[in-house]
């Protein structure tokens, strides 16, 4: 057997597999031994059907086999020895002619079209200039925290008149445009909460508002979107497409949040006893806590700023016409040109970052071993427990635990990227030089949609 490369460009070759007679003609003959002990022919005992019979009746599908056989061989042989790196995998071309007859067995030549993958280099280095973005723990970000956790252990309590921040129990009843009851119209008990209303126009109808009162309102006004009033309404979501405007809101109830009090009963329930015991111990911990939390957003950020990057600044160039040929040899389901054209721009990008995160594993030896995989598991694992409150199991059962998830294909693949990410991210924040800068949390909210 023999293999004969022919460069066509940078990016493409020709493979040509050359196969003489004596590299088959032993493995078809052994092949087709096989074929006669096993074959049942009619008129012929188990293992003495007549040699030429088998040959006629099975010979070109056994010689067609082990051709292939030997073909993917030399090709892949050929490949790893020549240390090719190529972009999915040989192809035949298809205006090549085979040499080779089926009918009068001799020498045959396949040829295989291959596409390099490219040669490329990173634009990021030192000094690569990017932002890592911060949020600015300031007094009133801390003062929201402390308001939330106050809120959150607080207790709901009656109270006399309608406030800023209460929550109204009650029931809305359908009017006609005259001002009295609809016969057969929607009644249903409901709640409004005074906080989260939109419109603070409408907010002022119920300010200062007693039990007992009456507010005629269009419910629209006073919902989040069509799910929202259909749940108000105690109707289906597409009843709410026709629904009239004049409602009679009849306030039953009004609750207010009674804040817990900052003291010891309210740290413990926090913390680890004893481990906060003052406002200010609480503020500096919530700023502590806050800054761990976003420095994950941080990295985050600046992950997709510098991937945004390397796409669009890392020049390379792809052998496109033999990926598009690969890609519909490859595929499970037929394709057709309009279709591979249609995706083949999110195709080479995606291919363009596989490539480049190669490349950064490859050139600073960044690897990812099962004992640190299995260790990045364990992290998680315990993270889950911890944010549930409930302390993690001993380190045996946590690492059964671990080793069990990652038999999950799907799951394992999800942690392997994740951990991979994170790799990145370090070797980002390691190689290029970050500007530090502060960003309010609702701005710093903004860029993390973007």
């Amino acid at each position: 057997m023999n293999v004969i490369r022919e460069e066509i460009d940078a990016l493409n070759a020709v493979l040509t597999v050359k196969i003489s007679s004596a590299d088959y003609q032993l493995k078809v003959k052994n092949a087709l031994e096989k074929y006669r002990k096993n074959a049942k022919i009619p008129g012929f005992r188990p293992g003495h059907v007549p040699f030429g019979l088998i040959q006629k009746q099975y010979g070109k599908a056994v010689l067609a086999e082990e051709l292939n056989k030997l073909t993917n061989d030399s090709l892949y042989h050929f490949i790893s020895e020549n240390k090719l790196n190529i972009l999915g995998n040989p192809i035949p071309k298809a205006d090549a002619e085979i040499i080779g007859s089926f009918d009068l067995p001799g020498d045959f030549e396949f040829s295989f079209e291959i596409g390099y993958s490219p040669v490329f280099e990173l634009p990021i280095s030192a000094k690569s200039s990017f932002n890592y973005n911060k949020v600015k723990i300031d007094k009133s970000l801390i003062n929201k925290q402390v308001e939330d956790l106050r809120r959150r252990y607080g207790k709901l309590v009656s109270s006399e008149l309608v406030g800023e921040k209460d929550m109204l129990i009650g029931k809305f009843e359908e009017l006609n445009s005259d001002g009295n009851l609809r016969e057969g119209g929607i009644s249903h008990s409901s709640t409004i909460t005074m906080e989260f209303l939109d419109n603070k126009k409408t907010a002022r109808y119920f300010l200062g508002k007693i039990v007992g009162d009456q507010i005629n309102i269009d419910p629209k006004l006073v919902s989040k979107g069509e799910k929202d009033l259909a749940s108000m309404l105690g109707i289906g979501e597409e009843q709410t497409k026709g629904i009239s405007k004049f409602f009679r809101f009849t306030i039953q109830e009004i609750k207010r949040m009674e804040m817990a009090d900052l003291n010891e009963e309210l740290y413990n329930k926090l913390f680890t006893p004893g481990e906060v015991n003052s406002e200010e111990a609480l503020r500096n911990r919530i700023s502590a806590d806050l800054e761990k939390m976003f420095s994950g957003d941080s990295d985050r950020l600046l992950t997709r700023e510098v991937y945004n990057y390397l796409l669009e600044k890392t020049k390379i160039q792809f052998p496109e016409a033999f990926l598009k040929k690969w890609i519909k040899l490859s595929n499970e389901k037929p394709l057709t040109e309009d279709e591979i054209e249609r995706d083949f721009s999110n195709y080479l990008q995606s291919l363009k970052w596989q490539l480049i995160q190669t490349k950064i594993f490859k050139d600073n030896n960044i690897q990812l071993s099962k004992e640190e995989v299995v260790a990045y598991t364990k992290e998680l694992l315990a993270g889950n427990y911890a944010q549930y409150g409930i302390p993690a199991p001993e380190d045996a059962e946590l690492n059964e635990t671990a080793l069990r998830l990652l038999k999950n294909k799907e799951q394992s693949n999800s942690i392997y990227d994740k951990l991979a990410e994170q790799k990145l991210t370090q070797y980002f924040k390691s190689t290029v030089s970050l500007k530090s800068k502060e960003l309010a949390y609702e701005d710093f909210l903004e860029l993390a949609k973007g």
